[in-house]
């Protein structure tokens, strides 16, 4: 997954852009990149490879400016070097994006038809076009943003910095996440609240299909409708410590050898130490009466799912099915009235799962989700949540 960050303040802002990356290298990436604005003059630094060149770019050649948007990439449209790197820039306008843009050919074709120059493959050049077609016929911050969305097809996350507009970044989302930090004489959007947690702790989550104006003091969002809306500021949970590898090579030598002590948080959440049994949430239905349970999950998480079938058939003698997340919704399965769907991600964020956990709401299923991010997207929309406490 990719990673966002944007940041609007009364100082510069790249030190806290830095450490927002450095809070997504978990989501994995191939490049990453910073643009501010000082002056009316959008000025960029992008480097492939770890953060540390980033960094490194930063440290020969630095970057100021109280209003700024970074990015962490992991390749779809377009190979992994530092031309495709984000931010992207047509004129005054810098984008980062998280997501696909599915008509992305299509407005590739209308856009060099006006007069634009395409420098690369992806998907997100084209949403930075996109963007100057709509500035360039004067339109306000907000009419730009409805013109947009109605045009792009897909999932996406985006924040957009218009030189023109020197204290204002422009964001939306759909099917992808994207958060508002609110801080002290500054404002922040990032692509999850691990991401935000170092600078803020008072944070908004925007819905599917909202997008946002955002200043250094105040966000103004809106929803697929267009209509204003409010969305509640929540404390968030995460800590604002930063991960590291520790000793370990990578992340996942990290996680493997951290499994033992990881159960035992995670059994100890459901430990009732007055009965001395485990005590699991109350469930929204009665479980001697489930018809079925599918477990819906994609990769790794698709692997502990098949697991979980025989101990549930063996021990709970419950009828399971496992699904592939990305099949799920095409493959017109036979799922009972009042049978529960549960869905494993570790981060909460899996695309593939949340649009599974979306259709099998609307079949009828209960949804419950092992996650390890309570305040994710997919911890968001479900019934019951049951945490791995594995972590950021």
């Amino acid at each position: 997954m990719c990673g966002i960050i944007g940041m609007i303040g009364a100082n510069s802002v790249v030190p806290y852009i830095l450490e927002g990356l450095r809070r997504l290298e978990y989501r994995g990436y191939d490049s990453a990149g910073i643009s501010t604005l000082v002056k009316g003059v959008v000025n960029r630094r992008r480097a492939e490879g770890k953060l540390a060149k980033l960094e490194k770019k930063l440290k020969d050649k630095p970057l100021t400016g109280n209003i700024g948007i970074g990015h962490t990439r992991w390749a779809t449209h377009g190979a992994p070097n530092l031309i495709n790197a984000h931010p992207h820039v047509s004129g005054p306008v810098s984008v980062v994006h998280n997501g696909i843009i599915e008509n992305h050919k299509k407005l590739r074709t209308d856009l060099v038809a006006s007069g634009f120059v395409m420098e690369t493959d992806t998907d997100t050049e084209v949403v930075a076009h996109l963007v100057k077609y709509y500035h360039d016929q004067g339109l306000s911050p907000e009419e730009i943003m409805r013109s947009i969305i109605e045009r792009l097809n897909g999932a996406y996350a985006l924040v957009i910095m218009i030189a023109d507009y020197p204290a204002t970044l422009m964001a939306a989302r759909k099917s992808s996440p994207l958060a508002i930090g609110y801080g002290n004489e500054a404002m922040f959007i990032g692509s999850d609240a691990l991401a935000l947690a170092p600078m803020t702790r008072r944070i908004s989550y925007l819905e599917d299909g909202d997008w946002a104006i955002v200043g250094q003091d105040y966000s103004n969002i809106y929803n697929a409708e267009n209509k204003q809306v409010e969305r509640p500021i929540n404390l968030t949970e995460v800590s604002g410590a930063l991960i590291g590898k520790g000793k370990y090579r990578h992340f996942m030598d990290k996680e493997i050898h951290e499994q033992p002590e990881v159960i035992g948080y995670t059994l100890s959440a459901f430990y009732d130490p007055n009965s001395g049994r485990m005590k699991m949430p109350e469930l929204p239905f009665d479980p001697t009466l489930l018809p079925k349970l599918t477990i819906i999950a994609a990769g790794t998480s698709y692997y502990a799912g098949m697991v979980a079938k025989y101990w549930l058939e063996g021990l709970a003698r419950l009828p399971v099915e496992v699904d592939i997340a990305s099949e799920f919704r095409y493959r017109n399965s036979v799922l009972p009235k009042g049978g529960a769907a549960l869905f494993i991600s570790q981060s909460g964020e899996s695309l593939d799962t949340l649009m599974a956990l979306r259709h099998a709401r609307e079949v009828g299923q209960h949804i419950i989700s092992l996650v390890n991010v309570s305040e994710s997207t997919i911890a968001r929309e479900s019934d019951i949540v049951l945490k791995t406490l594995a972590g950021p």
